[in-house]
């Protein structure tokens, strides 16, 4: 096979760092141009990169969509109970707020508890909503 001599100028830093890669491979440095350039030059290199980069970027769009889905989920719960316990929930007189709260403080330790073995067991509320939907 016929080989072309060329003749290319590198800046020092890069090509001390072809020399080295050189030795440490046991090639020539044009060995390692050429296959570079070869790479560089390759349709298939570019459409294998492009191929990647789209799987990449259909991964990444579905966990946002997931993200986004959970986050709606979530906001439209709160606002939800929000809505449902202030329209239910009459004002307290002076003489009934003391004991109220502690009470709300102990239902809201009851609650925190609650939440902390429901997320240890990895259930979600997204979760059940998907399923039920799903259902």
């Amino acid at each position: 096979m016929r080989k072309d001599r060329l003749n290319v100028y590198f800046d020092a830093a890069l090509s001390a760092e072809l020399e080295a890669l050189a030795a440490r491979r046991k090639v020539s440095k044009s060995q390692i141009v050429e296959a570079a350039l070869a790479a560089f030059l390759s349709p298939d290199g570019a459409d294998q990169r492009e191929a990647a980069i789209v799987r990449r970027l259909d991964r990444l769009t579905r966990a946002v969509e997931r993200l986004e889905r959970d986050v709606t989920i979530g906001n439209e719960a709160v606002a939800l109970f929000v809505k449902f316990w202030l329209s239910t929930t009459p004002p307290l007189p002076d003489t009934m707020r003391e004991a109220a709260q502690a009470s709300g403080r102990e239902r809201y330790e009851g609650f925190v508890e609650t939440l902390a073995r429901r997320l240890a067991k990895g259930g979600t509320l997204a979760k059940e909503v998907s399923e039920e939907r799903g259902s």
